[in-house]
């Protein structure tokens, strides 16, 4: 059996354990810039052998939500510093989810009111942005119409990301995870019933993973392979994200791609219980969600080769023991939980109950449900 909680090597960068801090959005950067309270949030859940940021918008153009800190300014850069060094005095390793949104934006969200960018102008219906509605007040709102990327302009966000993640590197960070998962920029590339596009990124297998990949190339060339992982959601349906036939296909002949480049890892979001559901999925069938998880690991982690697999997803520690232990995963993620659990990895190791988080206080606000929630041994 794998000790879950003994140091782990991550492609030359050393974990004190294989859990993972996930990503949460928690939109607690009044002026899209990390501060002092998100340098203590982060501090405080530091004994995770990762933190991967909250998704940080590589521009304003990617931006879809309201109070997010960003990377693409020399404030929010400086911002991020201070979480970085208060994550590493404390002996904590930081990824930055670097993130642009694509069509899932609005346009009081746009610099001069223009309309969110995407693979195609198919809006994403029925989906929604954390914007400013016709008063002028921070809520969602339904997304805006995007208007189809030129080529051009493509090649242009690739460039954008790897500013980014020389950004983060500045900042302090560890590495950078690109946020290629549920809905976003990538997977309107990604997904055929989306990408209507007739260029080099277009509609055939080959095109449209060709984003991803001179993404990946890019940051690659500024900051270096071991300091690179991405995260994917195949069969996720988030953001009118529709089930296509050659899902698997795709995640195959992609991560096929990231093995030849070495990085870091390849970070999952399991998303196969919302496909399951109804048996929306042409690929459904009679297959659980298990089972289609399973597949997919075995897929990914066929192709990858000595790149490190992350799953995130509904995780528990049995899941992630029994998941490491049949060598289909590396190191296993918790999102939620560190929310009201800052010290987790502990809770975890000494089996102690998790306190529950105040959806609430997902979103927005103060200290309140951020950074109010006690360890263990003060709830006692």
């Amino acid at each position: 059996m794998v000790d879950l909680f003994q140091p782990y090597a991550l492609n030359g960068i050393t974990l004190r354990n294989r859990i993972v801090m996930a990503p949460m959005t928690r939109s607690r950067a009044p002026h899209d810039t990390a501060d002092t309270m998100t340098a203590l949030y982060y501090a405080q859940r530091a004994s995770a052998g990762l933190i991967v940021s909250e998704g940080t918008p590589i521009s304003r153009e990617g931006q879809g939500y309201l109070f997010n800190p960003g990377i693409f300014t020399e404030a929010q850069i400086a911002g991020w510093r201070l979480s970085t060094d208060s994550v590493r005095a404390v002996g904590g390793r930081m990824f930055a989810q670097l993130w642009h949104v694509g069509r899932v934006s609005h346009t009081s969200l746009q610099a001069d009111g223009q309309a969110p960018v995407s693979a195609s102008s198919k809006r994403a219906e029925g989906a929604v942005a954390f914007a400013y509605d016709e008063a002028g007040q921070p809520g969602f709102v339904p997304t805006s119409t995007p208007r189809a990327l030129t080529t051009d302009e493509v090649r242009r966000i690739v460039q954008d990301f790897a500013t980014a993640a020389q950004n983060a590197v500045r900042a302090g960070f560890d590495g950078v995870e690109i946020h290629a998962a549920n809905g976003y920029l990538f997977e309107q590339f990604l997904n055929p019933l989306v990408n209507d596009r007739t260029d080099a990124y277009s509609n055939s297998l080959e095109n449209r993973i060709r984003f991803a990949v001179e993404v990946v190339d890019a940051i690659v060339a500024r900051i270096g392979a071991e300091r690179v992982g991405i995260r994917i959601s195949p069969y996720g349906q988030l953001f009118d994200m529709p089930p296509y036939a050659d899902t698997l296909e795709t995640y195959r002949a992609l991560s096929a791609e990231l093995g030849k480049r070495g990085i870091a890892y390849v970070h999952v979001m399991d998303q196969s219980n919302y496909a399951m559901k109804g048996q929306e999925s042409p690929e459904a069938g009679a297959q659980s969600a298990s089972a289609r998880t399973e597949e997919l690991l075995r897929t990914i982690k066929g192709e990858i080769g000595s790149t490190a697999l992350i799953l995130a997803g509904a995780m528990t520690l049995q899941r992630a023991q029994e998941l490491v232990d049949a060598g289909l995963i590396d190191l296993a993620a918790f999102g939620q939980p560190f929310i009201a659990n800052p010290d987790l990895v502990a809770r975890l190791q000494q089996g102690l109950p998790l306190a529950k988080p105040v959806r609430e206080t997902y979103y927005g606000g103060g200290a309140e449900g951020y950074i109010d929630y006690p360890p263990y041994r003060d709830e006692q």
